[in-house]
């Protein structure tokens, strides 16, 4: 384990406050949530995890809102580079829909996937194809994939890879949004970071371990990209960990110190792979 990482104990602070820890898998330079749960969808209440709603009702989920119509923007340009004349897309783990309807609005064929029961009836009521499981999508090919913020919750990582990498074309792209444990952040707030969402966070990424993991299935990483809005959205929901309260202005200046730095070690608060078959 190395030097700056201890045994990690931390908790489901968003809806059971029950205890977890994080255990440094050395093989992979990733840290690994234990124990996971066997029933896992009882900790994505809606009510609390607003990734599965569309409204925003406190402070700090109006700047999650905002701060997500600007970002599905840039995602749709993101994937119009890796665009074909077919552009099929699978997103997985698509919440209430989105994206897709960004990405259906610039002439994607789109298709999401969706474990949440109330999220997917969010996304069909919008008209898009939408499935439950992986499994129900047969033999269907996809020029780009996506996950954002979604890999580091799916469990039987080794087997859900195959899945996702059989399911891309030849010359696919897959592109994937992670939390990043070795950013500031992350090393400032411990084990209030937010981004250990523990335990819907199954597997918490360095870069190492994204580049690993994928060569091994012979997927290298092409390129990688900041997100720079995450580390202040952390940083607000950590501070709301730490102190019990949120400290808006200490948690912009983490946020902000936190992509300083990252300008020159790249370990940002969360990173965007783009991922290509070799």
């Amino acid at each position: 384990m190395p030097n700056h990482i201890s045994k990690i104990l931390t908790k489901d602070f968003l809806v059971t406050q029950e205890s977890f820890e994080l255990e440094y898998d050395s093989k992979y330079d990733m840290l690994v949530t234990k124990p996971i749960p066997e029933d896992l969808e009882k900790y994505y209440d809606p009510n609390n995890y607003i990734s599965h709603s569309d409204n925003g009702k406190s402070l700090v989920e109006k700047i999650y809102q905002n701060v997500k119509k600007y970002t599905l923007n840039k995602k749709v340009k993101l994937i119009n580079e890796y665009t074909t004349d077919d552009k099929n897309l699978l997103d997985i783990g698509c919440g209430t829909g989105e994206f897709l309807i960004n990405a259906k609005n610039k002439n994607w064929k789109t298709v999401g996937v969706e474990l949440n029961d109330s999220a997917r009836k969010k996304a069909v009521d919008k008209e898009l194809e939408i499935y439950k499981s992986l499994d129900d999508l047969n033999s269907k090919k996809f020029d780009v994939i996506t996950l954002w913020h979604v890999l580091e919750h799916l469990p039987d990582l080794d087997k859900q890879i195959n899945k996702i990498t059989s399911l891309l074309n030849k010359n696919g792209t897959l592109i994937i949004a992670v939390p990043n444990y070795k950013s500031y952040d992350a090393q400032y707030y411990k084990e209030f970071w937010a981004a250990y969402d523990t335990p819907r966070h199954i597997w918490h990424f360095s870069q190492k371990a994204i580049r690993s993991i994928f060569k091994n299935k012979k997927i290298e990483v092409v390129n990688t990209l900041p997100m720079y809005f995450d580390s202040f959205y952390v940083s607000l929901l950590s501070e709301k960990y730490k102190s019990g309260s949120s400290n808006y202005l200490k948690a912009i200046y983490r946020g902000f110190i936190s992509n300083i730095k990252a300008k020159t070690s790249t370990e940002y608060s969360s990173l965007i792979y783009v991922l290509k078959k070799e």
